[in-house]
C-alpha cells in the first residue's frame, strides 16, 4: 500500500522536550487540518485554537476523570488567549455514547448560546471525541470542533478522520456523521497519566497500522515496544507514524468507500464483542476488543487459506507480549452462542446489500477487503473459537 506508515527512525534519540512538535497534515482540500503531536500542547492550546478559529468561543466537552487531571490547564490556556469558554462534563466510559447523553450535551451547547462559528473542544479519549464530534456535526447544522485526545487510542485513531457518533442497542457507532475537526492537538505528556490497561488498549490501534499495511513498521514495533510503553522518544514516533498512515488513507477515501475500510482490521469481531458485553468496560475496553479481533481476523484468514500460519502466530504473540488479550475466552463472563455474534455482525456498517464484509489478510502488512464472506464458514469458525480454551501464540 502506498499510503501505509513508514517505519520511524530508531536513530533519533533527542528527548521530546527538546524537539519541535510533530505536524501531520490531513489533506482534504478546503477542510484540511493539522495534527500536532508533542508535549505541552494543552498548555499552548489557546494559542493554537485562536490561530485556527479566531474570535470563536468554545464549549469544552470532557469526562470527569480527564477533567480532574487536565481541564484547569486547558482553561488557563484559553483564558490567556482571551477565548471564552464553558465546560460540559460527562461520566467516564463507553456508556456515555448514547442518545440521552448526546441530547444533554446538545442542550448545554445551545444554552451557552454558542453560535455556528463558535466551537466544540473534545478533551478526552475516544468516547468524548466521538460524542462531542457528533454534537458539533449536529448543533446549528454543523459547528467547528477541535480534538484534544488524551488517550493513546484516541491520539492514533479516533481523533483523526472525522468519524463521529454514538452507540445504540443494535451496535456500536451506528448513529453518527462524518465531520472533520479543525485541528487535532495530541499532547503526549498526558499519556503518563493513563492507567496501564488503557495504554495497552491504545497500543492495539498502533499495531493495527503495521498489520494492515506496513510490515516494516510492525518489525519496528516488535523491536521498540518496550521503549514506547516506557515513554521514550519512540512513543511520539509511533504516534506520528500511526497518524501519517491514517491521514493518508482518510485523504484518499474520506467516507470509507474503499481503502479506508482497511482501518477496520479487527473491528468487526471487536465491535461484536463489545456489543455482547453491553459495552461494560470492566469486562472489555475497545482496544482489547480490537486486539482479539485482529487475532481472529488473522486466524480466520489462515482458515480460508489466505494467510501463512506463522504470520498469524507472530501477530498474536506480539499482542500477547504487551499484555493484550487475544482470545474470546479471556473476556470475563459468559459468552453467547455464535449466532448472537452473527446477528450483531449483520448490523455492521460495512455490510453491503446483506453481504458480510471483513478485513482479512494475506500476511503481516497485507490486509484487504473481502466482500461476501460465507456466513456458514464464519459460524463454524466462531463456534470453534467459543468452544476451545486454548490460547496458543508460539
Amino acid at each position: 500500500m502506498s499510503d501505509s506508515p513508514r517505519a520511524p527512525s530508531p536513530e533519533r534519540s533527542d528527548p521530546p522536550s527538546e524537539r519541535q512538535n510533530a505536524r501531520v497534515g490531513v489533506d482534504l482540500g478546503s477542510r484540511s487540518y493539522d495534527i500536532l503531536i508533542g508535549g505541552g500542547l494543552i498548555a499552548d492550546a489557546g494559542r493554537y485554537i485562536g490561530a485556527v478559529l479566531p474570535g470563536a468561543r468554545v464549549a469544552i466537552v470532557s469526562d470527569e476523570n480527564v477533567a480532574e487531571l487536565h481541564l484547569s490547564a486547558l482553561q488557563a490556556s484559553l483564558d490567556a488567549a482571551g477565548i471564552g469558554h464553558s465546560a460540559i462534563l460527562l461520566p467516564p466510559g463507553e456508556a456515555s455514547k448514547r442518545f440521552d447523553v448526546f441530547e444533554t450535551v446538545c442542550d448545554r451547547v445551545l444554552e451557552a448560546r454558542l453560535e455556528r462559528g463558535d466551537a466544540i473542544v473534545a478533551l478526552g479519549g475516544g468516547v468524548v471525541g466521538d460524542l462531542a464530534g457528533y454534537v458539533a456535526a449536529s448543533v446549528r447544522r454543523g459547528m467547528p470542533f477541535v480534538q484534544m485526545p488524551t488517550s493513546l487510542l484516541a491520539q492514533v485513531d479516533s481523533s483523526v478522520g472525522g468519524k463521529t457518533g454514538i452507540n445504540v442497542r443494535q451496535g456500536k457507532n451506528l448513529i453518527g456523521a462524518f465531520h472533520q475537526p479543525a485541528l487535532v492537538l495530541a499532547d503526549t505528556d498526558v499519556l503518563d497519566t493513563l492507567p496501564a490497561r488503557e495504554f495497552r488498549a491504545g497500543y492495539a490501534e498502533v499495531v493495527k497500522y503495521g498489520l494492515l499495511g506496513d510490515a516494516a513498521f510492525f518489525d519496528w514495533l516488535e523491536a521498540n515496544h518496550a521503549a514506547i510503553f516506557a515513554g521514550g522518544p519512540e512513543r511520539a514516533e509511533a504516534i506520528a507514524a500511526s497518524c501519517r498512515a491514517k491521514a493518508a488513507i482518510v485523504a484518499a477515501d474520506e467516507r470509507e468507500g474503499g481503502a479506508r475500510a482497511l482501518l477496520n482490521l479487527g473491528h468487526t469481531f471487536g465491535h461484536a464483542l463489545e456489543a455482547v458485553v453491553a459495552y461494560d468496560g470492566t469486562r472489555l475496553v475497545h482496544g482489547e476488543g480490537v486486539a482479539i479481533g485482529m487475532r481472529l481476523a488473522f486466524d480466520f484468514s489462515v482458515r480460508l487459506g489466505l494467510c501463512p500460519p506463522e504470520d498469524a502466530r507472530r501477530a498474536a504473540r506480539h499482542l500477547a507480549d504487551v499484555g493484550l488479550p487475544t482470545h474470546i475466552r479471556q473476556v470475563p463472563g459468559q459468552m453467547p452462542p455464535a449466532g448472537t455474534f452473527l446477528d450483531i455482525m449483520a448490523q455492521d456498517k460495512k455490510v453491503s446489500r446483506g453481504a458480510l464484509t471483513f478485513i482479512l489478510t494475506r500476511g503481516i502488512g497485507r490486509a484487504f477487503v473481502e466482500r461476501g464472506v460465507d456466513p456458514a464458514v464464519l459460524r463454524a469458525f466462531l463456534e470453534a473459537e467459543l468452544n476451545t480454551d486454548e490460547v496458543m501464540h508460539g
